[in-house]
């Protein structure tokens, strides 16, 4: 067996250190590390494509890039031909969350190094809602060790959406500010509570104004179709992108005001078909479009890729290869105020590059970070040393009790033999759900199922404090057929435990199996555990590596279509289920929400 030799981060210097060495590089009085050869520019600062260029790299940073650099290359040089290739610049995820890979950071990077990823904004705000501040630092502090750049937002919204939940941790305004004071912050994570910022809610424009002072960037997340006053607010309150919007009016909306449109492609989220027309039909200016995926799960990185799908699927969408690179890189890059240090190909910038043999089909051949040769063909050159989790961020599920059968009924109102109830609706592909109504029967009292009409039980259970709540409501699409339960710990963003199923009894064992494995997703029916995924870390994120993940993942996967599920990526839809940020009816420790009106609703009509 050959090992690979293990990777721990070296970040260059930065510019300002060795810019002379960089200028004796370019001038031919120095040599450089490594030159790259006979490769296709790819200039997304110009928009063109160079035949017949050189790459030469120093200390990390590219040194010279132009027709010939045969100058810089001197004893101890090493010189690779790229054969005509392309020679693109590393790929930016602008927005993401490691947790909903099921994985950890360093796991994370193994499965996209390959892909093409070489830098990366996360907000880790899961791990927050579990854990608070300390949680952050833990994926901070473990992201500084990457041999990419991950750049870490501060989570703004813990609990997401005060007073329609209870999460397992609350941030302040003055955690917001400590965490910009850190090395690797790079701004405040995506503002979810956007009615609090058009109502100027003292918690939201406190954190703004300290990453405002700190010189950062605002994330933001409006995830609302009205355009109307609120929208305006929402964005005189400081946010600076938006990754919630599913049509072309939406991101057309949000770069006439000032905003970056980022476009997502995850897991379940397709949003940039629909939204790329803004550019392709609309003609508006794609400087301020970016690409980001913000939840890929585990099965989807090892499967079908990272940000290279992304800029796959949009060049499919019509875009030119040119202009769906540049909303991976430089757009990214300029937004983040780090233009001169990731996001193309130009002296100064880390060596952040991709040998691409077709561009349209973003066929990666090798993947260089910080000017090493991580990946080729598909395949890791190096290892990443695992990163360990200490013990207080693991057994987080705390149920207060062993939960039975009977936990899950819902009694009907006195002598009624049908009740009109409110269901919520998937949505397939996209975040938002419908507000939906059904009659259903009563029986001995207790309101039943009806899955001949795909209408099936939904229950939350508080899992951070041990008070062994349990929240009943209903939920249609996902089609279960069979009798069935799947319990998952990951339930943005407070986190609790959310299970769906046609059956009680399978219910109670699949959420007492989270209790006992501390946390993840698991399926039963009739008493039998078909599929497990653990997830021991803060019960979001497993301590195994990504294929282990994803292929235990796809067993999941598999046994939900055999209980009659055929909705694309299930478990993402499943976990969304109690994000009472986004309309229209959610699921939360307080009751049913309408996010709508940011109110609780009673379950019966």
């Amino acid at each position: 067996m050959i090992r690979k030799p293990p990777v721990r981060a070296t970040k260059p210097k930065p510019w300002t250190e060795m810019a002379t060495d960089l200028v004796d590089v370019a001038m031919g009085r120095k040599p450089a590390d490594l030159v790259i050869r006979n490769g296709r520019w790819v200039n997304v600062h110009s928009g063109e494509i160079i035949a017949g260029t050189d790459i030469a790299i120093s200390g990390g940073r590219f040194a010279y890039c132009g027709p010939n650099a045969s100058h810089t290359i001197g004893q101890g040089t090493k010189v690779a031909d790229a054969g005509g290739r392309y020679l693109v610049p590393g790929l930016c995820d602008a927005h993401m969350h490691v947790e909903s890979s099921m994985v950890t950071v360093t796991e994370f990077c193994r499965a996209v190094i390959p892909h093409g990823t070489t830098s990366m904004f996360i907000d880790p705000h899961e791990i927050a809602n579990v854990l608070g501040l300390p949680g952050v630092r833990l994926m901070h502090d473990e992201a500084v060790a990457m041999p990419i750049n991950v750049h870490v937002q501060m989570p703004s919204c813990v609990p997401s959406a005060p007073g329609l939940e209870h999460a397992g941790a609350e941030l302040t305004v003055a955690d917001v500010a400590e965490a910009m004071t850190w090395e690797n912050i790079i701004g405040l994570g995506e503002v979810m509570n956007f009615p609090g910022v058009a109502a100027n809610d003292p918690v939201m424009s406190g954190e703004i104004a300290a990453t405002v002072q700190a010189g950062k960037t605002v994330g933001g997340h409006y995830a609302s179709r009205d355009l109307g006053l609120p929208f305006h607010g929402y964005v005189a309150g400081g946010p600076e992108d938006d990754h919630e919007g599913t049509r072309a009016e939406d991101a057309i909306a949000r770069v006439r005001q000032g905003m970056k449109a980022m476009l997502r492609l995850g897991s379940a989220w397709y949003d940039v078909a629909s939204q790329i027309k803004a550019v392709t039909e609309s003609g508006i200016d794609p400087r301020n479009f970016i690409l980001c995926t913000d939840d890929s799960h585990s099965g989807t990185l090892v499967q079908d890729g990272h940000m290279d799908r992304v800029v796959r699927h949009a060049i499919q969408q019509g875009l030119k290869p040119v202009t769906a690179i540049q909303m991976a890189t430089l757009n990214t890059a300029q937004h983040f105020k780090l233009e001169r240090e990731i996001g193309s190909i130009a002296p100064g910038r880390l060596a952040d590059l991709l040998v691409v043999s077709d561009l349209a089909a973003m066929s990666i051949d090798e993947v260089y970070a910080r000017g090493v040769r991580l990946a080729k063909g598909g395949k890791l050159d190096i290892d990443i040393p695992a990163y360990d989790y200490p013990k207080t961020a693991k057994n987080t599920v705390k149920l207060g009790k062993k939960l039975k059968a009977g936990d899950f009924d819902i009694a009907a109102p006195k002598g009624a033999n049908e009740v009109r109830v409110r269901v919520i609706g998937v949505i397939e592909n996209q975040a938002p759900t419908r507000a939906l109504e059904a009659d259903l029967p009563v029986e001995d009292g207790l309101v039943a199922m009806d899955r001949r009409n795909d209408v099936c039980q939904i229950a939350l259970v508080e899992r951070h404090r041990g008070t062994g709540g349990v929240t009943n409501a209903f939920v249609s699409g996902f089609g279960y057929m069979a009798d069935c339960a799947m319990a998952s710990s990951v339930a943005h963003d407070a986190h609790h435990i959310i299970c769906v199923g046609t059956n009680k009894q399978d219910m109670a064992l699949a959420v007492n199996r989270l209790g006992e494995v501390g946390g993840g997703v698991v399926l039963f029916s009739r008493g039998k555990e078909l599929a497990l995924v653990e997830m021991p870390i803060a019960g979001l994120m497993s301590d195994e590596r990504a294929e282990i993940v994803a292929a235990k993942a796809e067993k999941l996967t598999e046994a939900m279509r055999k209980m009659g599920c055929s909705l694309n990526n299930a478990y993402m839809q499943h976990s969304l289920l109690a994000l009472v940020v986004i309309p229209e009816l959610r699921i939360s420790d307080v009751g049913l929400i309408d996010v709508t009106t940011f109110q609780k609703v009673d379950l019966f009509v």
